[in-house]
């Protein structure tokens, strides 16, 4: 990464005094209560110590800090009296106006991309998903080097192989910053291709793809692990998810399909970080089943639901393509609510609930997904040797053998199985 990239990541102390103050603005369709746990969680996932939650309701934003000078004067003493040194805004501030509550508030001010994009640079294991994050930030970076920087009067002189005659140290930097951000872009353009390459061998194959979508924290890899037996990172925090996982799982009637476990999403996700991350979210655009995992339990999960379809409509999912919602943490439920829940899900062939925690419902979603993968999928009757045994494997591999008998010395087989994997089989046997 980067120096500059760096060099702001090191302003994050881990165990800084914090206090999140969500600007109330109006209009949300969250309750401001969830908004602040929602955004004191993702400040504790890169270790900050909230030690104060504030909402501050604005009839009129400010342009120079959004909120008002006594509600910023309010803050102030509030951060003196809990010895905060950082404030996180849950909001999108402006250069300006993040500058000007810095210098109000005498402590370092972050709103809600920077947050996001501090817990992604934190989180990302792989190169790939380094790039991305550097990518995001520094997008997000370029447009704040005048918070940023303090030497930005200083002239550049002429000679030398950077900057020009006159050039301000500003202009330099922000040259820097696009030349950085092109060669990112060069890299993973680089990783698109391979991953269109590995995608283009998997439906050569051909196996299903599923995608694991939804809101941060609803338990999308505890539910991957449990069907895969894999060991993907799955604990209580937000984003704990970043790098793309597949794994190949077996279904009844699919000789094999794969299963991808994505980054969470998050409501009012940084643009920036949607397009750095277009790369791994093309693994959902692709996918040739969604499953939409919800923390029926969040008292937001509704509103959770709006914001994951509003991403993928983002992305460009197709409007075709085949969903399934997982209502996941019913073990969470009161009984009430929980039998409520279990009754509309079992209602609809749309919908499985479950708790991936305690595998409750996990039965039911392998025969929905099975179910949903082979619609379409036509009974043959098939006569073989009764030596072939080769073909015979085949057929149970690759179908769903519904019985099996002898007819004058030949062996016979009702099979389930899609028009694709029976043009293949009849080539391979001609």
């Amino acid at each position: 990464m980067s120096k500059g990239f760096e060099r702001d990541r090191e302003e994050f102390a881990r165990g800084a005094r914090a206090v999140v103050v969500f600007p109330d603005l109006g209009g949300s369709s969250r309750d401001a209560d969830a908004r602040l746990e929602e955004t004191a969680g993702l400040a504790a996932a890169i270790g900050v110590d909230v030690v104060e939650r504030q909402t501050v309701r604005v009839r009129s934003p400010r342009a120079a800090t959004l909120i008002g000078s006594g509600q910023v004067e309010q803050l102030a003493v509030l951060g003196r009296q809990e010895e905060a040194s950082l404030f996180v805004f849950d909001a999108a501030l402006s250069p300006i106006q993040q500058r000007n509550l810095e210098t109000a508030l005498e402590a370092k001010v972050i709103d809600r991309t920077g947050l996001i994009l501090e817990i992604f640079g934190e989180r990302a294991a792989t190169a790939e998903g380094r790039l991305q994050v550097e990518l995001a930030h520094l997008d997000y970076q370029a447009g704040r080097l005048v918070r940023s920087w303090t030497h930005l009067e200083r002239q550049r002189g002429g000679f030398g192989f950077l900057g020009g005659p006159g050039e301000t140290q500003i202009e330099a930097d922000r040259r820097l910053i696009r030349d950085r951000m092109a060669r990112l872009r060069r890299e993973l353009d680089q990783v698109t291709r391979t991953r269109g390459l590995h995608r283009e061998r998997r439906q050569r194959a051909p196996w299903p793809v599923i995608a694991l979508v939804g809101y941060t924290n609803a338990g999308k890899s505890t539910l991957f692990n449990r069907l895969t037996g894999a060991d993907v990172m799955a604990e209580n925090l937000l984003f704990a998810t970043l790098d793309p996982t597949l794994r190949q799982i077996s279904l009844r009637g699919i000789d094999k399909a794969i299963l991808s476990d994505t980054v969470g999403f998050v409501s009012e996700l940084p643009t920036q970080l949607v397009a750095a991350f277009k790369a791994t979210l093309e693994e959902v655009v692709s996918a040739d089943l969604l499953v939409h995992v919800r923390d029926v339990a969040h008292p937001d999960t509704l509103a959770q639901r709006a914001d994951v379809e509003a991403v993928l409509d983002e992305i460009g999912v197709p409007e075709g393509t085949p969903r399934i919602e997982v209502w996941n943490k019913v073990d969470l439920l009161e009984d009430a609510a929980r039998g409520e829940i279990c009754g509309e899900a079992a209602r609809r062939d749309d919908v499985v609930a479950v708790s991936a925690l305690t595998e409750e419902g996990i039965d039911a979603l392998t025969r929905a997904l099975s179910d949903r993968l082979t619609q379409g999928h036509q009974r043959y009757t098939i006569t073989l040797d009764a030596a072939d045994g080769a073909s015979a494997a085949w057929l149970h591999q690759h179908g769903e053998v519904l019985d099996q008998y002898v007819e004058d010395d030949k062996s016979v087989y009702e099979v389930r199985m899609s028009p694709a994997d029976y043009t293949r089989f009849d080539e391979r046997n001609r």
